[in-house]
């Protein structure tokens, strides 16, 4: 019963602009439902076996619809199909539509598009979800040139819920496992991870027009994730331009995923000896860091930002002095680039912190990039690129900008997945 009820409110939002799910009526005891369907009541109505698609399994519902963010100019998008996705709640879900080659030329990325459901099918072809039996006469289009964003994901939870993530627009932050060798390039299947341990498949056809382009070591490459026709999790960029800020490969046993030790041994935000001295430096998985007015916070993710595993980073809040989380040791080849995943801890308020880096074994530290100012309850990735040769450590500096108040915002801080790429 919940379940349903879930999904007729899923009837009630859509990228199209529909927020009600009762039209006005002379009679408020009476109303009439929202003809629109979320993709997330489409997909769920879905059970491993075509569905004839309408009113019935939708709620009453006759039509659906999202915008484009598949294109077929790079070549590496299969012929005929178009890729949408919208949000209900924040819940983005992505469907494929089956419209053959003639018609799928018709629309573009950034496309608003409505279209009647009624007469066509939902099922599983060549392994992919999709929609058959679209006429070209139902399909209205809305809008154009839509700002499509993608959805950073980690590898480990793209698979782990594929089906969240499946024909949307999604960015992975990693590389080619194992490093590719000397021109090495796009074509074909490449085992793309983040060092997480697992790895998705990113697929190029070999007539795609960025085949034979070298592959970098690493990248954040953008694509829309699908399935092979053996059911395999691949993931397929558009063109060239989605493998975003290119750099040197991620250092062997990163990132820092702040899983050792237990939470438990760094549970006090200033820890201090018998004797008085600092109590604040932890051996990590990747070598002794500074955990300065932070600790390891092992809630569940709806309070910490925990990205992989089960612990993450949390600052505390209201300081007016600067907490730090601090690398107590350098990296032999210097850095291209640095990846953090960060949100707000629970409801608090915003914060402000910045990454510094250091080359003469922490006595200097100099800013690197701007002060990130965007944090949120939903986590994000902070991607920033350098050309530092030689030895090299870093640090978060969460600044202390005092007690929160009306003109303050000061919160606690989650940190998670903190990886480091070679020069």
């Amino acid at each position: 019963m919940k379940k349903r009820y879930l999904s007729i409110l899923a009837l009630c939002v859509s990228v199209l602009g529909f927020t009600s799910c009762v039209e006005e009526d002379p009679n408020p005891s009476e109303g009439t439902p929202n003809p629109v369907a979320s993709l997330y009541v489409v997909r769920d109505a879905f059970h491993e076996k075509d569905l004839a698609l309408g009113p019935g399994p939708l709620f009453d519902a006759y039509q659906a619809g999202g915008v484009v963010v598949s294109d077929p100019n790079g070549r590496n998008w299969p012929t005929g199909l178009v890729a949408i996705q919208d949000s209900w709640r924040g819940m983005q879900r992505g469907i494929i539509l089956n419209l053959g080659e003639e018609e799928a030329r018709r629309y573009q990325v950034g496309d608003s598009i409505l279209f009647d459901v009624r007469g066509t099918t939902l099922t599983r072809k060549d392994g992919v979800l999709q929609i058959i039996g679209l006429k070209p006469e139902s399909i209205e289009k809305k809008e154009k040139g839509l700002p499509v964003a993608p959805k950073p994901v980690a590898v480990s939870e793209l698979l782990t819920n594929f089906h969240k993530y499946e024909s949307t627009l999604v960015m992975v932050t990693g590389g080619p496992d194992p490093i590719p060798v000397s021109g090495e390039t796009y074509a074909g299947n490449k085992q793309l991870g983040d060092g997480s341990g697992k790895t998705i498949t990113l697929h190029t056809t070999a007539d795609a027009i960025f085949a034979d382009r070298k592959l970098p070591a690493s990248a954040s490459f953008v694509g829309i994730p699908t399935v092979s026709t053996d059911g395999t999790p691949i993931l397929r960029m558009r063109t060239i331009a989605d493998a975003i800020n290119p750099s040197g490969p991620i250092y062997p046993n990163w990132p820092e995923k702040f899983e050792e030790p237990a939470a438990a041994t760094k549970s006090q935000y200033n820890m201090k000896k018998a004797d008085g001295s600092s109590d604040n430096y932890r051996d990590l998985a990747t070598g002794n860091w500074l955990l300065y007015q932070s600790i390891l916070g092992d809630l569940d993710a709806k309070r910490d930002v925990i990205i992989s595993g089960k612990q993450a980073v949390r600052m505390a809040k209201d300081l007016k002095e600067s907490a730090y989380l601090q690398m107590n040791f350098d990296l032999p080849n210097g850095a291209s680039k640095v990846t953090v995943w960060y949100a707000t801890y629970s409801t608090d308020k915003p914060s402000k912190w910045r990454l510094e880096y250091s080359q003469d074994q922490g006595q200097t530290w100099t800013q690197i990039g701007a002060d990130v100012t965007d944090v949120a309850r939903d986590y994000k990735m902070a991607t920033f690129l350098m050309d530092i040769n030689g030895p090299v450590r870093f640090r978060i500096n969460k600044l202390g900008l005092g007690i929160s108040s009306a003109t303050i915002d000061n919160g606690r801080l989650g940190i998670d997945d903190f990886a480091v790429y070679s020069y």
